[in-house]
């Protein structure tokens, strides 16, 4: 009994005596929800590489509103938010016009938006204020900023669902989808907003330079596990959920910054698909021989 109450006490003890570890961990587990599956459909668009340059190009936004209101979170929010926005709409006028392609012109875009973030901040800001915009502070996240994570989260699972078979559809068939009569570039810029919404949900908690580990890490990994998508997106969930546990519990017992080790679960859990996964490195050698024979 006693073996059974420890256990419980290091698992559950620190959210039962501290709000800040409960707040923190809501605010996890709903970004695991919204931000995993959204990753989960990037990675079936071959667009992963999207929400790292999207995680970037709201910082500029984010600056601008620490400029001029400090570190108000609505602000903040807002601020990235446009700004994620405008990108996507430049990156996308580049493509249109020119003969690069929309990745290459997001490259491009929002690198200069990642070094005037970081330029707005540093000449107006403190060191630790820039640290906090770039790295995140979960444990740090108050009322506030759980009801913008909760609300963003709440929207994002609701719209995916609601624009679920539009997006499979202009994934896999656009043809289909634009002779049926509906828009397929509506359907990316919807998808495209989503992003963002949660990127600027996720930068309070993780930073703009980890937020995109939560969505892409469990969502990478739950490819190695599933065929089919809904699968997919279920493990994607439940594996950022996991790592954002795990984090929050690690960085407390051992004082280290959470964000980055929440990041850290996710990638151990993703180094653990590779190898035991039904698509990872251990399965296919044991199916060799029997391929040879």
């Amino acid at each position: 009994m006693s073996l059974l109450h420890t256990i419980y006490q290091f698992a559950v003890g620190p959210f039962q005596e501290f709000a800040f570890m409960r707040r923190a961990l809501v605010a996890t587990l709903a970004l695991a929800l919204s931000s995993a599956p959204l990753g989960v459909m990037l990675t079936l668009r071959r667009m992963s590489l999207f929400g790292e340059a999207l995680s970037h190009a709201v910082l500029p936004g984010v600056a601008a509103g620490f400029i001029f209101f400090g570190l108000s979170l609505p602000a903040l929010s807002i601020g990235g938010f446009l700004a994620g926005v405008i990108v996507v709409a430049v990156a996308g006028l580049i493509s249109r016009h020119t003969e690069l392609k929309e990745d290459a012109s997001l490259a491009a875009v929002y690198v200069v938006a990642l070094a005037l973030g970081v330029i707005l901040i540093s000449g107006h800001g403190t060191q630790l204020d820039l640290l906090h915009i770039l790295f995140g502070n979960v444990l740090g996240v108050d009322t506030e900023g759980l009801l913008l994570v909760a609300g963003v989260s709440s929207l994002s699972v609701l719209l995916m669902a609601g624009l679920y078979r539009g997006l499979l559809l202009e994934s896999f068939d656009p043809t289909y989808l634009a002779a049926s009569g509906a828009r397929g570039t509506l359907y990316q810029q919807l998808f495209l907003m989503l992003v963002v919404m949660n990127l600027v949900a996720s930068f309070q908690t993780l930073g703009t330079l980890m937020a995109v580990g939560l969505m892409m890490l469990p969502a990478v990994s739950a490819r190695l596990w599933h065929d089919t998508l809904p699968a997919q997106l279920v493990n994607s969930a439940v594996q950022a959920g996991l790592a954002g546990y795990s984090g929050l519990m690690f960085s407390y017992y051992a004082s280290v910054p959470s964000g980055p080790v929440i990041i850290v679960c996710a990638g151990g859990l993703y180094f653990l698909s590779l190898i035991f996964a039904p698509r990872g490195w251990l399965p296919r050698i044991l199916r060799r021989p029997h391929l040879r024979a």
